[in-house]
């Protein structure tokens, strides 16, 4: 059986935890309570043989930020603006899922749209290279990406997920090196690690740039029929992409020792310095109650009830997938 690496997101005043069996999601809420949330992991990619697989596993981390993350960014929202104790919690609802698909699309806009037509136009002001359009358009969309960080990185709301997003990072360290999972002690560990999501969307970034480049469609005709080209080509490469810089970062942090290899992961550490914070001890708290549930359930941790943690006040909904 493949190694278990242990992970999770940040998400509005919490964390989410996930393992080999089940997730978590501890979320503090306006009384000062963490609220718990647990389910198992059901989804075909988690529980069946070929989820294991290699450029099969990346798939995973997809789903988890397109799945999980999405239903638990969803719940600590709801959670997070709770105003009396007892209040049903929803993870679905018409409002949320519109915010959601707007998200989306306003994503596929930035980060797709946006360099295609960009990188077009500033071709045809150079020689017309397909080679060139395709590196214009790559470093156009990683740009695009380090200023979005760099934006949202000063909203207060988003420092605060930030803040969480350190305090998940510090909890995974601390567990890895086999400290108690205490605030005294994971508040030691740093708030960067190799298989950060920022880190894996880095690289994604750099390898579409490769992937990418023999498929500009620069000769096709009209010019409308070729960007359209483009925009679904890539749209249909984002899985093969993201498989790609799976297996990446999951080689990367198990050979991190080798110098070669800390070239490769130091950029993404650089760039987590963006989308990381220290976190106070409440934050560190809310990622170990988060751990915990999911340590358990995969027997790596004895059961126990987390000092602050109370369950989820609703009824957990069915499972993604």
């Amino acid at each position: 059986m493949a190694k278990q690496y242990y992970g999770g997101q940040a998400v509005i005043e919490g964390v989410m935890m996930r393992g080999r069996k089940r997730m978590a999601v501890a979320v503090r809420n306006p009384q000062g309570q963490i609220v718990l949330h647990e389910e198992p992991l059901t989804a075909k990619i988690y529980t069946s043989t070929w989820g294991q697989w290699p450029f099969v596993r990346g798939l995973a981390m997809l789903w988890d930020a397109l799945g999980l993350g999405i239903r638990a960014l969803l719940w600590s929202g709801e959670i997070a603006a709770q105003e009396e104790e007892g209040e049903k919690v929803e993870f679905t609802g018409p409002v949320a899922w519109t915010t959601i698909a707007v998200s989306l699309s306003f994503a596929i806009g930035l980060f797709f749209l946006v360099p295609t037509f960009a990188a077009r136009l500033l071709a045809t002001y150079v020689n017309d290279d397909p080679l060139v359009d395709a590196i214009f358009e790559g470093v156009i969309r990683l740009l695009l990406f380090v200023a979005y960080l760099w934006a949202i990185g000063r909203v207060a709301e988003i420092k605060r997920v930030f803040g969480y997003h350190g305090a998940e990072h510090k909890t995974i360290n601390a567990f890895e090196a086999n400290a108690p999972l205490t605030v005294a002690e994971v508040q030691k560990f740093s708030v960067q690690h190799t298989r950060c999501g920022t880190s894996f969307l880095l690289y994604v970034l750099v390898i579409s740039i490769l992937l990418f480049a023999p498929l500009t469609f620069s000769m096709v005709e009209p010019d409308w029929l070729a960007l359209l080209l483009r925009f679904v080509t890539r749209l249909a490469l984002v899985p093969v992409v993201a498989a790609i810089a799976y297996e990446i970062i999951r080689f990367s942090a198990a050979h991190e020792g080798n110098p070669i290899m800390r070239m490769i992961i130091t950029p993404g550490l650089w760039l987590q310095k963006m989308t990381t914070r220290e976190p106070d001890d409440g934050m560190v708290a809310c990622a170990i109650a988060a751990l915990e549930p999911v340590l358990v359930a995969d027997g790596r941790l004895q059961p126990a009830v987390s000092a602050d943690a109370t369950p989820a006040a609703a009824p957990a909904p069915p499972a993604a997938g």
